[in-house]
């Protein structure tokens, strides 16, 4: 096997992998020269500097695994990984420890004014009063996101005395108990907080999770930190809630654009920054290098790896079986969880051919695609059942031989309190379908950005929904409409080439037959 490291990483990586297989550095390639090399290599490691582009991926004609060295895969087409039947592995726990130990000391700081203190002295002043600070101590802490890091943030702060609130939609009164926090909401949170600290994914939800409106309400006083990603907290509302004394101070470590020199946030004299540091200590970049490099060696000798971003490894002969229903799978359970928002038990079932097969993986891919909208990149193959499990959702699979209108068909059904989804695909050459939701029939292509909307089933409801879109210059690529009888519920959906806004959301709720509209991304 050979292996290419096109970013630096631990030497401690690269001795472990040069024991089994060769390995070549070259790091700082043009694109061109990427492409140019990449043919002749099993593996791929890089760290955030590399574009592990489309084109990058279809030169890579023997590839078998990218991976990345750290936790965030923005900089890997994985899509087009999955369609060539690449791994994408990452390294997501290596990590942990350092970004949480980071916001607390990123909090520490702010609270005791120590870069403003350090500054002022090194300039040769000695001005005790005016870096007066606060104890930590008895101060309420909200911890927006309880993942890996937000839970090591939460036991530090207990450390150190502090009650704690926080905000996840995905994690159970029984597992806040257990983390002995309040389980609240973000408006809560802002209003109760002496201490606000943000560790969620940025995703369309969580994207300016506080913003104008948060600042607006929030409790005088606040010191907000943001370890986690630029733009969950709105930077330039956060800038204007520091200059009017809403905030005491921020400490901010990420940002929307990076570098961050044009930033309102730089030029403020209570806002601490560092550049990026979450995860800069020489035993998280030893942690995150060594994990990668085991998970390529478990690829050479052809053994499961960990961290799977995008499919688990599954020997050749079955993978030819399964292949096409993980992009399926995956897909159904982002649209699933889209069209439910949270749910306590999840069923997937397998009728007809596939049944024969060990489905084990794609009961994983529909949990990664159940999870990952809420939580981000940070879901794989391997910890996806961990996550539902400690969200105590329920998770049941079955097989039945019985052929049920397609060859092979995979259904999830999602089911809380009072409320139940069901959503059906197949597989039609190579080419994922849904086929069922709910009781509706149908036969959709699930795939970028989709407006799923419950009517009445009477005439002039498809062509005002269009002329919303149009004026809005949304292209539509597809429509569908499955109804039960004539007269009665029907569902419509349509396939969009670009997302919608609330606003435009909003209009077509209020045309006249509509009962109520989602927009999905897949």
């Amino acid at each position: 096997m050979k292996v290419l490291v096109s970013d630096p990483i631990a030497e401690q990586g690269i001795e472990i992998l040069r024991k089994e297989v060769d390995v070549d550095i070259a790091t700082g390639l043009e694109p061109s020269e990427l492409i140019k090399r990449i043919g002749n290599y099993e593996a791929l490691i890089v760290r955030s500097e590399t574009q592990v582009t489309k084109d990058v991926i279809n030169a890579g004609k023997k590839l078998k695994i990218i991976g990345r060295a750290g936790v965030g895969v923005d900089n890997i087409d994985v899509n087009a990984a999955t369609e060539r039947g690449i791994i994408v592995v990452n390294a997501p726990e290596g990590n942990t420890i350092s970004a949480s130990e980071h916001t607390i000391a990123m909090m520490m700081a702010l609270s005791r004014n120590i870069p403003q203190a350090n500054a002022s002295l090194k300039s040769k002043k000695w001005d005790r009063k005016k870096f007066m600070g606060v104890e930590v101590r008895d101060k309420v802490l909200g911890v927006v996101g309880l993942g890996r890091i937000g839970s090591e943030v939460v036991k530090r702060a207990q450390g150190l005395e502090m009650r704690i609130l926080a905000y996840d939609p995905f994690i159970s009164q029984e597992r806040a108990k257990d983390l002995g926090v309040e389980l609240t909401t973000v408006e809560d949170i802002v209003r109760r907080s002496d201490y606000i600290t943000v560790h969620t994914p940025l995703t369309k939800e969580t994207k300016d999770i506080i913003s104008t409106r948060e600042f607006g309400i929030m409790k005088r006083g606040a010191r907000i930190i943001n370890c986690a990603r630029g733009g969950i907290i709105n930077e330039e509302a956060l800038a204007k809630a520091v200059k009017d004394g809403i905030v005491s101070g921020a400490a901010v470590d990420v940002f929307t654009r990076e570098p961050p020199f044009d930033n309102p946030l730089l030029e403020l004299d209570r806002v601490i920054v560092t550049p990026h540091l979450g995860a800069s200590t020489e035993e998280a970049q030893i942690n995150v290098a060594v994990t990668v490099a085991e998970q390529i060696l478990n690829i050479h000798q052809e053994l499961p790896v960990k961290n799977a971003i995008n499919m688990p490894y599954v020997k050749a002969e079955v993978m030819k079986i399964l292949e096409p229903y993980f992009p399926l799978a995956e897909k159904m359970g982002k649209l699933g969880t889209q069209l439910i928002g949270n749910y306590e038990k999840v069923e997937v079932s397998y009728c007809g051919e596939i049944s024969d097969q060990n489905v084990a993986p794609l009961t994983l891919a529909v949990l990664k695609g159940l999870l990952e909208p809420v939580l981000g990149a940070g879901v794989n193959y391997v910890n996806a059942p961990t996550i539902a499990k400690e969200r105590k959702i329920k998770v049941i699979e079955s097989k039945s031989k019985t052929v049920v209108g397609y060859p092979s068909q995979i259904s999830i059904r999602l089911s809380k309190k009072g409320e139940e989804r069901k959503i059906s695909g197949t597989v039609i050459g190579k080419e994922p379908r849904v086929v069922q939701i709910d009781e509706y029939m149908i036969d959709v292509i699930p795939s970028g950005y989709m407006i799923v909307t419950k009517i009445e089933d009477h005439p002039n409801i498809i062509g005002p929904c269009c002329m919303i879109l149009g004026k809005n210059e949304i292209n539509i690529a597809g429509m569908q409409v499955g109804r039960i009888k004539i007269g009665g519920e029907a569902i419509m959906l349509l396939n969009i080439d670009s997302d919608v806004s609330d606003e435009v959301l909003d209009e077509i709720k209020t045309v006249n037959g509509i009962i109520d509209a989602k927009r999905i991304v897949l």
